[in-house]
């Protein structure tokens, strides 16, 4: 291969490497830390967040941009080793070697394109530099390899080879160790869960002068949307569009549950905290892959009818996992508000359409994940307990509650 081809696939295998490994750092940060706000998270339609937050980004709770940066990794690895070796039929095989890399590669970003931009209509530019990494390394070994079919069944033969190369064998074992590390240590969203038990609120922190001047600013600068504005009698309203098998939507609950309660005591009537149903359940009318999403939805509504919301909410909250099903929702729902499982079963048709009616809402108005949060019409997104108890508290003083 000549060496503007190698240095070119260096490059680009370079590129998906270094954004799959933020891409990934990022991921890990939305799992851990429900304040945090990634830098690629430009506007609405261009954001990070919302696509690695959603379930087209993930595959067995490990964020795809792992698997991005194992896949860059090997690449890398075989262009820098493989691709200047003395023996010219060598080096053409694994350049063949890359094609099929590249190849399985192209096919993932065509799927996962896809599911950004027409799917969840999100523009993600990691992401999009991630592809351009791709596409590059299956366009340049493209040019240099033999025909697929000689490229895989010449890895047999190869492997053999690799193994008396102690270079290849040390960087192969270095590969592999790192690859599975990355694998098996990064966190679970429901490990998360698990792990935290019910998170305890932290301090709510006093912001600088300067810090509230310029939050205030930003709040009165923002557009409100009229139709989100779902109470226009409360003088201050918070909605929360969620999903209850979502991590990230439990962690927010903890974090903003102290702040709401206050604002709800102190001034009851001028202040309202709604939750608005957002299931990732496609028999809610969304996509995704939460199995029991509608199921607590229904169920924490059924619970509001008896007076038992928040204990309902607490309590679907403190077991949340993935696997949950609907004889579990219904065991906690008859433990916590005393519904029946045969009164929960008769009213799941009806109440699902009010469900749906939520979910529909939070469509018109861009939600394409949870937790999605509107504060007076303005789209918010997911802020230290701090930035919300100021911008309640900057909303009612302007309304002079």
């Amino acid at each position: 291969m000549a060496s503007k081809s190698r240095l070119a696939i260096i490059a680009f295998a370079a590129l998906a490497l270094g954004l799959s490994l933020y891409a990934a750092y990022v991921s890990y940060m939305l799992t851990t830390d429900p304040g945090y706000a990634p830098l690629c998270d430009i506007s609405e339609t261009v954001s990070c967040q919302q696509v690695f937050q959603s379930t087209y980004a993930k595959v067995g709770g490990i964020p795809i941009a792992v698997g991005g940066a194992i896949w860059a990794g090997l690449v890398l690895l075989l262009a820098a080793l493989g691709l200047n070796l003395p023996n010219k039929e060598r080096s053409a095989r694994v350049a063949g070697h890359i094609f099929i890399l590249a190849t399985v590669g192209l096919a993932a970003v065509f799927y996962f394109a896809y599911a950004s931009f027409f799917v969840l209509k999100q523009a993600c530019p990691v992401c999009i530099g991630m592809y351009v990494g791709v596409i590059g390394v299956f366009l340049v070994s493209a040019t240099s390899a033999g025909s697929l079919s000689s490229a895989v069944s010449n890895l047999g033969r190869d492997f053999v080879a690799l193994r008396r190369d102690q270079t290849a064998v040390t960087a192969g074992v270095l590969w592999l160790a790192l690859s599975v590390l990355l694998v098996v240590l990064f966190p679970r969203e429901q490990d998360v869960v698990q792990a935290a038990g019910e998170p305890a609120p932290p301090p709510i922190e006093a912001l600088s002068p300067e810090q509230l001047t310029e939050w205030k600013k930003w709040l009165d600068e923002q557009p409100r949307v009229s139709e989100a504005i779902t109470a226009p009698e409360a003088k201050v309203l918070l909605v929360k569009f969620n999903d209850y098998q979502c991590p990230t939507c439990r962690q927010t609950w903890a974090l903003y549950k102290d702040v709401i309660e206050r604002y709800e005591q102190s001034h009851p009537g001028a202040f309202k905290y709604e939750t608005r149903d957002f299931p990732l359940e496609a028999e809610c009318g969304g996509g995704g892959s939460h199995g029991a999403a509608c199921e607590l939805a229904v169920a924490v509504r059924l619970a509001d009818a008896k007076g038992k919301r928040k204990e309902a909410e607490a309590a679907f909250f403190g077991i949340q996992s993935f696997q949950m099903t609907r004889a579990d929702v219904t065991r906690t729902l008859e433990q916590v508000a005393q519904v029946t499982p045969a009164e929960f079963d008769a009213q799941y048709p009806k109440i699902l359409e009010a469900v749906r009616a939520d979910a529909q809402l939070g469509q018109r108005l861009g939600v394409t994940g949870t937790p999605s949060f509107f504060l007076n019409g303005m789209r918010v997104g997911i802020i230290r307990a701090s930035y919300l108890d100021a911008a309640i508290a900057h909303l009612l003083e302007k309304a002079g509650a």
